[in-house]
């Protein structure tokens, strides 16, 4: 029980003392007639907040950015009506700064034996699992000289997925990819194709196409025309060590590698291609395998909604250990790491040659645009210092890209805004070129 600010004001105005009747509760040591009366006629008629029954139901997932609304079913079991505030307690980032009060907070009126619904707005601003705090209610009084007070544990958890902003550029991709299969049906030759259909001869095919049988069924040469072998294996490997959580704007790196993996799988299983996804620093953090074409790209988008990443050295002889126990035939390797030059010489290069030799690994990298706009610079003394620092980190980030393009490693090093596209075009690259 407690006096509110208009019972404060009133025991001020009736000169009643308040004191301590015992520890936690508030009360009344002189009386002054029907003030008193009053008061004890308004904290009896509150209704009692520890019998309410509470339940949720709602959102259990949004992407980042977007908005989730979760559904409060207060019940009042009581014979009393209850006329209350309500906070719905979340974390801190489940909501844009300033907006948690105007969110969380919930006046409410139950008639006795009925029951109400108020609903919270969600806008995270973190990725990863929300999960709902307790639920506090003070239920007030007719006069609301007196209130009661209580909490509630109604457990519910949203996750908060990856936005996958880079979604705008699959069209074109797709529209590429098709123009692809296009033209290897005509100009793709040898083992490792498959059989697509037949059409006429024109100048210029290769003889050893031509299909002989076919021919002498019709009054015309017939070759044979392939397309590139579907169901190639693609495996993403997310390096989630202590380069991953270098801020890259607003965001760490790990946010960028996500969204360019997310872009390549939906090209990739447009495309045929089986797409599984690894997760590693020192121990492995997810895995994603086996997975039908249709449901990639939701296992990966729900894998990655949790992964942070970890303030931790790569174990990179384990990361390749893992990758190559995860593809155990001829396959894409992406790996998402960094450029920096101690950690390549000194985790990656090593054991590079255990990679490149079995499979086709491209390094997807995340390269700060600030950089750029330092090496630009030019006024002033500082202006000038900038510029030759940011010269020299990339002069020493190509001669890592270098060293790994020596080991035949494709290497994709772009931008947050850019990665995920020019990955894709990579990809597409290696199947132009039958790589893959």
């Amino acid at each position: 029980m407690a006096f509110t600010g208009r019972a404060a004001l009133l025991a001020a105005l009736g000169s009643i003392p308040v004191g301590i009747l015992e520890p936690g509760w508030t009360g009344i040591l002189a009386v002054n007639g029907p003030l008193a009366l009053a008061c004890a006629c308004d904290f009896a008629l509150a209704a009692p907040v520890r019998r309410l029954v509470l339940t949720r139901s709602g959102d259990t997932s949004t992407r980042l950015g977007e908005t989730a609304d979760v559904t409060l079913t207060i019940t009042n079991p009581s014979r009393r009506m209850l006329r209350a505030r309500l906070r719905d307690a979340w974390p801190p980032s489940s909501w844009q700064s300033g907006t948690e009060i105007e969110s969380s907070r919930h006046r409410i009126t139950i008639p006795a034996g009925e029951r109400r619904r108020v609903t919270t707005r969600l806008r995270p601003t973190r990725r990863g699992d929300r999960q709902a705090d307790r639920v506090t209610i003070r239920s007030y009084g007719p006069l609301g000289l007196f209130s009661r007070q209580g909490a509630h544990k109604v457990p519910w958890t949203v996750r908060v997925l990856p936005p996958f902003t880079s979604r705008k550029h699959l069209p074109s991709k797709l529209a590429r990819l098709r123009e692809l299969d296009g033209r290897t049906s005509v100009l793709t030759r040898g083992e490792g194709t498959e059989f697509d259909s037949l059409r006429e001869y024109v100048p210029g095919d290769d003889t050893r196409s031509i299909d002989w049988r076919a021919t002498a069924r019709q009054s015309t040469v017939a070759v044979r025309t392939w397309r590139p072998e579907r169901d190639r294996h693609i495996l993403l490997v997310l390096d989630t060590g202590r380069t991953s959580a270098g801020r890259v704007g607003d965001a760490p790196r790990l946010d960028a590698s996500l969204d360019a993996a997310l872009l390549l799988a939906a090209l990739a299983s447009r495309a045929g291609d089986r797409v599984d996804l690894l997760a590693h620093d020192r121990r492995v953090r997810t895995r994603v395998q086996g997975r039908a074409a249709g449901d990639v790209l939701p296992s990966l988008v729900n894998a990655m909604a949790t992964l942070e990443p970890e303030l931790v050295e790569t174990d990179a002889r384990a990361l390749t250990a893992t990758a190559l126990r995860a593809a155990p035939r001829r396959s894409l390797i992406v790996l998402f790491t960094t450029l920096d030059a101690a950690p390549v010489e000194e985790g990656l290069l090593p054991v590079l040659p255990q990679l490149s030799h079995r499979h086709t690994v491209l390094v997807a990298a995340v390269a700060d645009p600030h950089i750029a706009h330092m090496a630009k610079a030019r006024g002033n003394t500082d202006a000038v210092y900038e510029a030759a620092a940011a010269a020299q980190a990339q002069s020493e980030r190509q001669r890592t890209a270098e060293q790994l393009r020596r080991h035949g490693v494709t290497v994709v090093d772009a931008t947050p805004e850019d990665l995920a596209p020019a990955l894709a075009d990579a990809y597409l690259a290696l199947k132009a070129a039958g790589r893959l």
